[in-house]
């Protein structure tokens, strides 16, 4: 079971209490190590990790989906519809915005 309880340590408290702090990460706890007080590191289980990045993609795909549907029933100079010009601008807005992250 997958809960989110967020701790902070220190790196010379994470080295000297690795096994037990990989225990915790993998029953669903994320830890995050610090030095000098800043976070530098987060440790969180691969499968969380990994679902956090497919919404990322999801998002973005939704916010094209969005644009795309909105410029298509957007009356343009050219003519009503979107142009095969008119989509690849939008979906390269869409990738700068997210390379820009």
């Amino acid at each position: 079971m997958y809960t989110q309880a967020m701790n902070s340590m220190s790196v010379s408290e994470a080295r000297a209490a690795l096994p037990q702090l990989l225990s915790r990460v993998q029953d669903g706890e994320e830890v995050t190590i610090t030095r000098h007080g800043q976070p530098v590191a987060v440790l969180v289980r691969p499968d969380i990790l990994q679902r956090r990045r497919a919404e990322v993609v999801l998002d973005d795909a939704g916010r094209i989906h969005d644009l795309l549907t909105e410029a298509a029933a957007a009356a343009l100079p050219e003519g009503p519809g979107l142009t095969a010009e008119r989509a690849e601008e939008l979906i390269g807005q869409i990738r700068a915005g997210r390379d820009a992250r």
